[in-house]
């Protein structure tokens, strides 16, 4: 039984990541960090205000990270020097160098370090790797993903997102990393990434609006493109290739559309449970991480060439 403390008891921690550890059958959500304890109630679980009370306790294994990003990086190397194996929010940190710090962490206790990029897990991203692989559009030439949506200047219960010192920037670290990361994960290491920031709507202290640029190797190029001033909501995920197209829109959705072929294939109701049980068979040898520290420092990577070309 592997025994869980969360830090950070806010939206995603208590709608996904404890109810996903609480139905992972090898997993016991053992404890919460929290500033307020009274939150600990519900769960039947342990609370400290600090995380060195917590890392002192002999009997936590694995501590998953929900706090803003800005903590990302200092909670994460501190647990996994206490001992501990750790699965972090997204993005890994507020920047590459701090991202480079956590890997390194990680190699030097040999303990199993995970980043929260649960659409690798997604069965039609799992699929299209597939079938790109195969050969289903040909060549795969261009990847365009696109997250729209409206975040308001104020009143949200995640204030903090548009706040740089905690954030790290706007839709960029928020909702781009997910889309680049899945592109890292169909198509491999980057090779090169620019992109372009403004506020086009919004006067927030970050960006509302961010286009990224990558190349990977064998001429593939991806389009991300993130906005927070759209009330129009859109999820799209398209691929082409020389042959052929492949569509993943929405790409929350089931439907996965290529040549001579539909298919669907639905998420699981809580996301975050297949990443917890690829986590627990990580920690247990049994699997690889789908989305390790090492393979995910590649989104910090594009991350801080978009923010630096952005900001130029």
């Amino acid at each position: 039984m592997l025994n869980w403390i969360v830090i950070g008891i806010g939206d995603i921690a208590t709608r996904r990541v404890i109810p996903a550890i609480q139905a992972e059958p090898r997993s016991r959500l053992y404890g919460v960090v929290t500033r307020e304890p009274g939150k600990a109630a519900p769960y039947n679980a342990r609370a400290w205000t600090t995380l060195d009370e917590a890392l002192s306790d002999p009997v936590v294994q694995a501590v998953y990270i929900a706090t803003p990003v800005f903590l990302h990086a200092p909670q994460t190397i501190q647990s996994l020097r206490a001992g501990k194996h750790v699965l972090c929010e997204k993005p890994m940190g507020m920047n590459e160098a701090e991202a480079r710090s956590m890997v390194r962490t990680a190699e030097e206790t040999g303990r199993s370090f995970g980043v929260a990029y649960y659409r690798r897990a997604y069965p039609k991203v799992q699929r299209a790797k597939q079938l790109l692989e195969a050969g289903a559009i040909g060549k795969p030439m261009l990847a365009e993903l696109t997250c729209h949506e409206w975040r308001e200047e104020k009143g949200s219960h995640r204030s903090w997102l548009i706040d740089p010192a905690q954030a790290g920037g706007g839709p960029l670290y928020d909702i781009a990393s997910h889309r680049i990361d899945v592109a890292n994960f169909l198509f491999g290491q980057p090779l090169q990434a620019t992109g372009y920031l403004s506020n086009a709507v919004h006067h927030y202290a970050v960006e509302d609006n961010a286009t990224v640029l990558i190349d990977y190797a064998g001429g593939v190029r991806c389009v991300v493109d993130v906005r927070w001033h759209s009330k129009v909501k859109r999820d799209q995920c398209r691929i082409l290739g020389t042959e052929g197209e492949m569509e993943l829109s929405p790409l929350n959705g089931p439907e996965l559309i290529y040549p001579g072929g539909r298919e669907s294939l639905p998420v699981h109701a809580n996301v975050h449970t297949p990443m917890i049980e690829n986590f627990v068979d990580a920690v247990l040898g049994k699997a690889p991480l789908l989305a390790s520290g090492a393979a995910s420092f590649w989104t910090d990577w594009i991350t801080e060439r978009a923010r630096r070309s952005g900001d130029a």
